[in-house]
């Protein structure tokens, strides 16, 4: 089984979730690339993107669950990071099905 220990800082966290999350429907809007660029600056999510374009599913989600680990979220944290998430889906002006279900799953997981 192979070993999933990231060493990101929590900015790099944000913004590879996010990245994560824009992509449940397969599709990364314009509203959406905006939103995530008021929250990190152009290196960070360059870097974080390359990631997630190398990661599959199974690994993503390791990946964000041990960060949220090491990085001792508590649950107000991780609760403000889904009230973002679904500020981020929400940007483009609909919230599809795969978004939802991914944030459903999300919270089970990571809750």
């Amino acid at each position: 089984m192979k070993n999933f220990e990231v060493n990101w800082s929590k900015e790099e966290l944000q913004t590879y979730l996010f990245i994560y999350c824009i992509n449940a429907d397969y599709k990364e809007t314009k509203e959406e690339l905006e939103a995530i660029s008021l929250k990190t600056n152009q290196e960070t999510y360059k870097k974080m993107h390359d990631e997630f374009e190398k990661d599959n599913d199974y690994a993503s989600i390791q990946k964000i669950n041990e960060s949220l680990k090491k990085l001792n979220y508590g649950k107000e944290e991780i609760n403000k990071l889904f009230e973002e998430i679904k500020e981020l889906f929400l940007s483009d002006g609909s919230y599809a099905i795969l978004e939802k279900n991914l944030l459903l799953g999300l919270q089970r997981l990571l809750k």
